[in-house]
Order: C-alpha cells, then structure tokens, then sequence
C-alpha cells in the first residue's frame, strides 16, 4: 500500500482473506496454515510442524518455502491492490535449524514495494523465538484482468 492520502485502508483480517478469490487457498489450508496479522509494514502467520514434517520427523523445509511463499504473496496482494495481482518470480529460502514440535511463525516485512514488483523478506522462528528460516520472495505484480483463471 502507499502512504498517499487516497491510499486505500489496510482492510481487517477476515476482510482481506474473505477478498482472495480462494481465501487462504487449498493449499494452505492442508498445511494448517493461518494468518494471524495483517498490515503494509508486515504480515505474520502460524504454521504447526505436525503434518509438514519429512521422513525425519523435521519441519519439510518445502513446509517453510510454502509459508514464505504464501506470505510474500499476500504482502504483494495487499500493496498492488485493487488494480494489480502477485505472480511469484523467484523464491529462494536459507534453512539454519531444525524444528520437530510446536508451530513455526512467518513474518513477512517488505523489501521493495514498487507499481510492477514487490519482494519480502520472511522469517520463520521456532515457539523459542529461533530462526529456522530466512526466505526471499519476489513478485509481478500484474494487471488484474491479465491474472490466469
């Protein structure tokens, strides 16, 4: 979002998912995925490790790359909004611990927010407040009506 007067609202929690074609997405919602904040500066959702664990028993890092993923995007969708929509272009994600318990939390910050593209950095962290992972994720941001359907 800009900081113009004429920007629109930073819309309420429920507001914004009820405003995604899918809502959280299928996706998402397997991985028991939920958004728990919401705003320009930043975007925070929770993740448990159990059911996104690989052969191990570690948190999948693809679990973690999903995360991110879903975050930068919605970040991306929040600032192009109502003309614009995110179509990833790269992701890229740095894993530094394991986690086997609990529920990870991503936090989405802005890195660039421009009119054609938008990236964010996303920092997963363990309940202990660790890092488990640091992800980078750009997108185009598109004309509405040139979004695949």
């Amino acid at each position: 979002m800009s900081d113009s007067a004429d920007a629109p609202a930073t819309p309420s929690l429920e507001d914004f998912i009820a405003a995604m074609p899918q809502g959280m997405g299928a996706l998402n919602d397997k991985m028991g995925i939920e958004l728990v904040e919401v705003g320009p500066d930043r975007l925070v959702a929770t993740m448990p490790v159990e059911g996104n664990t690989q052969p191990y028993g570690l948190l999948h890092g693809g679990a973690s790359v999903v995360l991110a993923e879903s975050l930068g995007s919605m970040g991306s969708a929040l600032h192009a909004y109502p003309d614009r929509a995110p179509v990833g272009v790269d992701i890229n994600a740095t894993h530094h611990r394991a986690a086997t318990s609990g529920v990870v939390t991503g936090t989405a910050t802005p890195l660039h927010l421009g009119r054609t593209m938008a990236s964010f950095e996303v920092v997963v962290t363990d309940e202990r407040d660790r890092r488990i992972c640091t992800a980078r994720i750009t997108c185009a941001l598109i004309p509405t009506d040139r979004v695949p359907r």
